[in-house]
């Protein structure tokens, strides 16, 4: 069935052939890194990622974009972090061309993928500071790599990965008869998201979680640390000073590693956000002692750090001989589209002008009401998305550019042909939650109209593309 249903979302893009790509024998591995600060220097910006407004005056801690880039002789690749909520499509294609230009790299080698802190600044924006940080943030994705692949030298590479569970939370929660607040559309869902602690009101959590911090290693011909790519399913932490633009716990993992590992100055750490759409750092079975700010971001990063020395530890060796590969794709999926009758609902809320009836009105009512016309009045039907899988050696990467949900990197990971596979959220782009079908039917913030966009068994074509890409990546020689 799914078969047929890709067919209807025919690729734009045909998948490259690992033949063509990849035809002469590889030469040893090299590799190069670099990290290129991209923190905004002129204020006032907002920083996107809620409902209300939430400007910035100055930075609290730097931002940067952090790029490896490997090299076997046949293929060249990039791989990209950015201290950012989502990175616009547009500002990565402005990006990606850039650094083609001045390395070579076809722009389709190039992932470049968000953290997704909560305190970053916009990326797209049109005037005044937020115009000025969108040209110095696309020069910097593009220095990223361009310093990467100029640093390129002899290299070995190793994965493994280490459980840090404590700090992951499925944030979308059952709970008890009587306890479930009507959405926004008036309904009642099954699920809530970040239902508070109160244990009159909770009853189990609706989905998993990935404990896992998986790393990349990358070593120089010494055997000395050049890189790490990290990755771990977990949201963002927040909690950052009150004003202030932030990388949040990904800027601290990456400023700690270099210690844990005994590396030099040129080191370069990075950690990517992983399948985390609905997990977040509140324990919602205990009560957290109070914290100042930006102190939970520093004790996660700690640990993160901590779980990924272990996972290094863990590598029984780094090849240098190694087969390099990446597959990207182009997928068109259908938009949502609001019934009659929920277009009528949402006319029917907007309606409601007087203080007094709009206080009675379900929480963030009239937002969702807006975006449900939105939707109903928006001209195109489909939307196309990048998806992207790498090899390296034996083991992979697959980007989403989607807060994709835990139990959909679960599931890659565990039906991927390779011994290691990272699965990477907002990849290539930010275009809403992915929640799975199932999830769907529980309801929920991630799966409301606006929130959610596209079609609601998106989740299973793309894990069903990106399998097919990892099969093809496998088969390389």
């Amino acid at each position: 069935m799914r078969r047929a249903f890709t067919i209807l979302f025919a690729l734009v893009l045909p998948p490259l052939s690992p033949a063509q790509d990849a035809a002469a024998k590889p030469t040893r591995l090299q590799a190069g890194a670099a990290a290129v600060d991209i923190t905004p220097v002129e204020f006032p910006l907002n920083m996107p990622g809620g409902f209300s407004a939430n400007g910035a005056e100055s930075a609290h801690d730097p931002l940067h974009a952090r790029a490896v880039v490997f090299d076997d002789g046949a293929t060249a690749l990039a791989m990209v972090v950015v201290d950012n909520l989502g990175v616009a499509p547009e500002v990565q294609d402005e990006a990606r061309a850039l650094a083609s230009e001045k390395t070579g790299i076809p722009v389709d080698r190039m992932l470049i993928c968000s953290t997704h802190t909560h305190s970053g600044p916009p990326s797209n924006g049109k005037d005044g500071p937020a115009g000025s940080y969108r040209k110095r943030l696309v020069a910097g994705i593009a220095d990223s790599i361009i310093q990467a692949h100029a640093a390129r030298q002899p290299a070995a590479v190793g994965a493994a990965s280490h459980p840090l569970p404590e700090e992951v939370f499925n944030r979308r929660w059952y709970l008890k008869p009587g306890k479930m607040p009507p959405n926004p559309f008036g309904k009642l869902d099954t699920v809530k998201m970040n239902p508070g602690t109160s244990p009159d009101v909770l009853d189990r959590p609706a989905g998993p979680i990935d404990p896992d911090v998986m790393v990349i290693s990358v070593r120089n011909e010494r055997g000395r640390p050049l890189a790490l790519f990290a990755n771990y399913a977990l949201h963002y932490v927040g909690a950052t000073p009150k004003a202030q633009i932030s990388a949040d716990y990904f800027g601290e993992f990456a400023r700690l590693m270099p210690n844990r590992l005994g590396a030099d100055e040129r080191f370069v750490a990075m950690l990517s956000n992983g399948a985390s759409g609905d997990i977040n750092n509140i324990p919602f079975t205990v009560t957290r002692p109070p914290r100042e700010p930006f102190e939970q971001v520093r004790i996660v990063a700690q640990k993160t750090a901590d779980a990924a020395w272990f996972a290094h530890r863990k590598i029984e060796s780094h090849a240098a001989e190694v087969r390099i590969g990446m597959l990207h794709r182009e997928v068109e999926l259908g938009y949502r589209r609001p019934t009659e009758q929920e277009v009528a609902d949402a006319k029917a809320f907007l309606a409601i002008t007087d203080p007094e009836g709009v206080a009675k009105l379900p929480n963030l009512a009239q937002t969702y009401a807006r975006g449900t016309i939105a939707a109903a009045e928006r001209p195109e039907k489909t939307i196309k998305v990048k998806i992207q899988a790498i090899r390296i050696g034996d083991f992979a990467v697959c980007g989403f550019p989607f807060e994709t949900f835990a139990e959909i990197g679960l599931d890659l990971k565990k039906r991927s042909p390779f011994s290691q596979t990272v699965v990477i959220g907002l990849a290539n782009g930010r275009h809403g939650y992915l929640p799975t079908p199932e999830q769907h039917k529980l309801g929920g913030y991630e799966t409301w109209l606006g929130t959610n966009v596209v079609q609601e068994d998106a989740s299973t074509i793309l894990t069903g593309h990106l399998l097919e890409m990892l099969a093809e990546l496998k088969a390389l020689p």
